[in-house]
């Protein structure tokens, strides 16, 4: 598996675990972060490449510094 593929896959696992500790369903993560539920299933499968502004949607749902999607 090369460097991309490993990364989106570890961020795809952390978007999950970040959300599971929120004890959220991925409908309500994703209106938080202003976002179709299926294009959050796409990024917590792994399936998905997200933009920067998705991510910064994203750590502004989990009140968290997008650095931290990208923490292990």
């Amino acid at each position: 598996m090369d460097k991309g593929k490993r990364a989106i896959k570890r961020l795809s696992k952390r978007i999950r675990e970040l959300r599971q500790a929120k004890r959220w369903t991925q409908e309500e993560c994703a209106e938080r972060a202003e976002m179709a539920t299926a294009y959050l299933s796409g990024l917590e499968r792994g399936v998905r490449n997200p933009t920067v502004k998705v991510l910064a949607r994203l750590a502004d749902a989990f009140h968290v510094p997008i650095a931290a999607l990208f923490d292990e």
